[in-house]
């Protein structure tokens, strides 16, 4: 089984990107994050025809979550508990044996905004609604761009971004608190001294330079952990491909046995 996600910016924008990648890495179950458009704009007939059922929980213009999957989803949450005026950010399903959540999590611009503080409250909720409704045993997953750089390995410049957003103690003790809880992230896992981002700024020519930072996650349970096969980030989708545009994020990946 592929399990993979992806922060698209914009499915508007990135509709026909997104169709190009399904067709070319074939996965079976996929988070999205930024659909930037309510549930009734999102083209589901497009994903039915590359063989995709899919399940949203968006908004207009801004965040927006959906779940992609070959086989039927059955929905068990949308939006997260008591964070509804920070928009459409949680969508959990079960799929193909999985209990599948993809989130969202937000910005916090920077550690003067009132967004920030409000970030982390928006972790707090998600910690607090993850672990309540899962158990370390469950074959569950936690995806998503959670808009932190849990270690130094995950940025191109820790000397110079450490205790800026996305770096913080605060939100690393938040990230944190989720692997020792039991969840798994499942690239480091795989890869665990390896420096490999999934986001690069679209400026300065971040990308060939490798300016980036690791924010986006495939988190498991041990009993994911136990079953992968193989996890990476799938920079070649970071490109244009065929004259299409990219995401500032790369799409990452696992397979589970």
């Amino acid at each position: 089984m592929r399990i993979a996600t992806w922060n698209i910016n914009g499915l508007r924008a990135r509709l026909e990107y997104v169709l190009h990648w399904l067709g070319a890495r074939q996965p079976d179950v996929v988070g999205l994050q930024e659909l930037k458009m309510l549930d009734e704009q999102f083209p589901a007939a497009e994903f039915e025809a590359a063989g995709y059922h899919a399940i949203t929980h968006g908004q207009k213009a801004w965040n927006g979550v959906a779940i992609l999957s070959r086989q039927q989803a059955q929905v068990r949450q949308v939006g997260l508990p008591g964070q509804e005026d920070f928009g459409s950010r949680l969508l959990t399903a079960d799929v193909a044996g999985l209990r599948f959540t993809t989130v969202y999590v937000p910005n916090g611009k920077s550690l003067e905004h009132p967004d920030f503080e409000r970030k982390l409250a928006w972790l707090d909720a998600l910690a607090q609604h993850f672990v309540a409704g899962h158990s370390p045993g469950d074959q569950a997953v936690l995806c998503g761009d959670f808009n932190i750089v849990p270690e130094a390995l995950d940025s191109w410049d820790e000397e110079r971004l450490a205790g800026s957003i996305f770096h913080t103690e605060s939100e690393r003790g938040r990230f944190a608190y989720l692997l020792e809880w039991g969840l798994i992230d499942l690239f480091r896992h795989h890869h665990p001294g390896e420096k490999m981002f999934s986001w690069w700024d679209y400026r300065a020519g971040s990308f060939y330079r490798n300016h980036g930072l690791r924010i986006d996650f495939l988190l498991g349970t041990k009993a994911i952990a136990d079953r992968l096969a193989a996890a990476r980030v799938d920079r070649d989708y970071r490109k244009k491909v065929d004259g299409l545009t990219a995401s500032d994020h790369a799409p990452v990946i696992a397979d589970l046995n």
